[in-house]
This record gives C-alpha cells, structure tokens and sequence, in this order.
C-alpha cells in the first residue's frame, strides 16, 4: 500500500507503501497541502487515540449520509460513500477492529485527496480519473527500489513497481489485500470503494483494534512509517470528526 502526502513529503516505501513526490523528507513535517485548507500534522504524542464517532448504523441511507457530510466535511460525497460502506463490510468481516470512516478519510486525505491529486477526480463509478501513478520505486535518492511485481498491468511500469489509485497501493501489496468493494467482480485500486475496503483490511490485519491509541497508530504506521505522515492523517481524521457530528 502506497501513501502521499499530496506532494509535500518524500517518498517512503515500508512493507509497500510509498509516496508520489519527494520535495522534503518525512521527519522534516509537510508544507500546507495543495488545496490550502489548513491540514497540518496534529501536536499529539504517538499512541493518542483519535477521537471517533459513533460507528455507522446498519442499513443507513450512505447516499442521504455522504451528501449532508459533504456539506460538512469539505469531503467528496462519493469518496465518503466508498470510506463509509468500507467501514460497514469491514466490520461485518472483523467486528473488534473498530474501524472508523474517519480513518480511511484521513488516510484519502493525505494520500490523494480524496482521488483529487493532481487534478483528478473520481466519477461516479468510484474510479479516479486520470488514474493516479507515483513516481517509480527506481532506488533514486530517498526511494526505495521495488522491481516490478505486476507486469505493469495496474501501473504501467514493466520495469519498478509505483503506487496506484486514490488509497495509493503497490501492486503487490494490492495482491494481498484487495477487494472488491463495489461487488462488481473485479479487484480495481483505481476504484475508490475498492481501495477503501482494501486499506480497511489491511488497517485491521493481525487482530489490530483501531479504535485503541495503540490500535490505530500501529495500523497507520504499518501503512507508513513516519510519525509525521501519523499525524497528519490524524489531524484529518479528527477534522472530519468534529465537522461532521450530530
């Protein structure tokens, strides 16, 4: 799984996550995002839990719900429907991880916006358009060198692996983890309710309860190892939070 922080952190590969640019190095911090609305990493030590809503009820209407936190959250309602709806079947399949929608947004957030990185958008499909591709993974200073593991079918490159789709996976590690989140029979990280289940699953693989302090930061750091990449998924996570309680 590959993760950006929107151009202003270096690309980072551990246990297959990445970054699309490289400008300055992770534990350096980040500049103010692309879109300028604020997200800086959040001044909490490592282990503070984030502060979680009430988990979704079964059966909700996700097009009534994405399109009020929409008007709230500043957040795509498609890409909310596809955070929410993960966190829906990712409980039914591990019910003691506590996986928050607010989570997953957090990480779409830093990872691409929420399928809006360099000026893509997500349709209504789910699927980001143009296709989002990171650098190559090609050893250059700063990245760690992954050959290709996926015969260039998810991005294109039969020579270094790279980062795909909105959540930022590599291949491999998509070969792992995806799923088929908009039951359409296919496997797409390009197609957001895909790739928001699949980070669920890997978020709660290995027992991990998100909804602990402990949980939820080992589960990001899984994700990507910098601190500062932590907290600023975390200053999203808990945005999203507070601007869309009751």
């Amino acid at each position: 799984m590959v993760l950006a922080v929107l151009g202003v952190m270096a690309m980072l590969v551990v246990v297959g996550v990445a970054a699309l640019s490289s400008l300055s190095a992770p534990d350096d911090g980040a500049d103010e995002p692309r879109r300028g609305d604020g997200l800086t990493p959040a001044d909490v030590d490592r282990n503070t839990p984030v502060p979680q809503p009430a988990p979704l009820a079964e059966g909700i209407d996700l097009a009534a719900w994405s399109g009020a936190a929409q008007e709230r959250s500043g957040v795509p309602a498609r890409a909310l429907r596809a955070y929410a709806a993960a966190e829906l079947g990712q409980r039914a399949d591990t019910p003691d991880c506590g996986l928050s929608w607010i989570t997953l947004a957090g990480i779409g957030r830093v990872e691409s916006d929420h399928g809006r990185y360099g000026g893509a958008e997500v349709d209504a499909d789910g699927v980001a358009r143009p296709r989002i591709i990171g650098v190559p993974l090609d050893g250059s200073p700063g990245v760690r060198e992954i050959r290709d593991t996926d015969t260039g079918r998810f991005d294109g490159d039969t020579t270094f692996d790279r980062a795909v789709g909105p959540m930022q996976f590599l291949p491999g590690t998509w070969e792992r983890y995806g799923a088929d989140g908009n039951a359409d029979g296919v496997r797409d990280p390009h197609q957001l309710d895909d790739a928001a289940l699949a980070a669920a699953r890997y978020l709660c693989a290995d027992g991990r309860d998100t909804a602990s302090g402990e949980g939820w930061w080992d589960g990001i750091l899984t994700y990507n190892s910098s601190v500062e990449y932590a907290r600023l998924v975390w200053a999203a996570a808990d945005r999203y939070n507070t601007t869309t309680a009751a």
